[in-house]
């Protein structure tokens, strides 16, 4: 059975604070846990005996054999209906190798929601970008409701946080792109292989100071043109269309 001390310790990971404190982070279900151990440092694991068994050996500190009951107890889901729920270290990645000379760097200014954020991590994945660099004032990718969106991409991505002006000054020979309402269509502009695309705040878009060091303006055009529709896309949608374009242009 588990404690209620480590109830307890789950349940302060729901906050930033406690997490940077504990130097830990929450990650519940199946294959998400299965994808995250071994790439993760994984502190403790409350998990079935039949998912126990069926992953073999399990890098863990200490494994707790659970029931439905302890998992239903500890589980910071609304509905946990999985087998597992493990506590790991969080990782401690160098900025250093989100470098856009030969790669691309999908870079997130002021991504609030936490669902956009584990989103556009599995965005990132699923086009082969390993680095995604985030403003300090995004959403942490280790909330737990982030962690859950990315559904195990966050093992693949390395996630930075940093202020984005002397992060994006750095690099002044790549190509920097943004998205805005305004800019030049997607599929009418040359794209590089490597750089750094800029997605902007859900509601305010890309701050005036990231802006500034923008160098290639980009948007989706809705069709037909003219006609009258939303405001904008979901910035994780967006991202995808994005990416996409970059894949399959630059690979082709």
């Amino acid at each position: 059975m588990i404690s209620k001390a480590k109830i307890r310790l789950i349940r302060s990971l729901e906050m930033k604070k406690q997490r940077d404190a504990h130097r830990l982070f929450v990650a519940e279900g199946n294959k998400l846990v299965a994808d995250m151990t071994g790439v993760f440092e994984c502190e403790w694991m409350l998990a079935a005996t039949p998912w126990m068994a069926a992953q073999g050996h399990i890098p863990a500190r200490e494994l707790i054999v659970a029931d439905e009951g302890d998992i239903r107890r500890a589980s910071l889901l609304q509905h946990p209906q999985e087998d597992v729920l493990a506590l790991f270290r969080l990782p401690a990645y160098d900025l250093g190798e989100a470098d856009p000379a030969h790669q691309l760097i999908l870079v997130l200014d002021g991504v609030r929601n936490p669902g956009n954020m584990g989103t556009l991590v599995r965005v990132a994945d699923w086009f082969g970008i390993a680095h995604v660099v985030c403003s300090t004032d995004s959403a942490d990718v280790f909330a737990p409701k982030a962690v859950q969106a990315t559904m195990g991409a966050l093992a693949h991505v390395a996630v930075h946080y940093a202020d984005l002006e002397p992060y994006l000054g750095k690099y002044r020979d790549a190509p920097v792109y943004g998205t805005f309402t305004e800019g030049d269509n997607i599929y009418e502009k040359t794209l590089s292989p490597s750089g750094i695309i800029v997605m902007g705040n859900e509601g305010a878009g890309i701050r005036p100071s990231v802006e500034a060091l923008v160098r290639e303006r980009l948007c989706i055009p809705s069709y037909p043109a003219g006609r009258a529709t939303s405001e904008s896309l979901n910035v994780a949608v967006a991202a995808a269309v994005i990416c996409s374009e970059f894949r399959r242009r630059t690979d082709a």
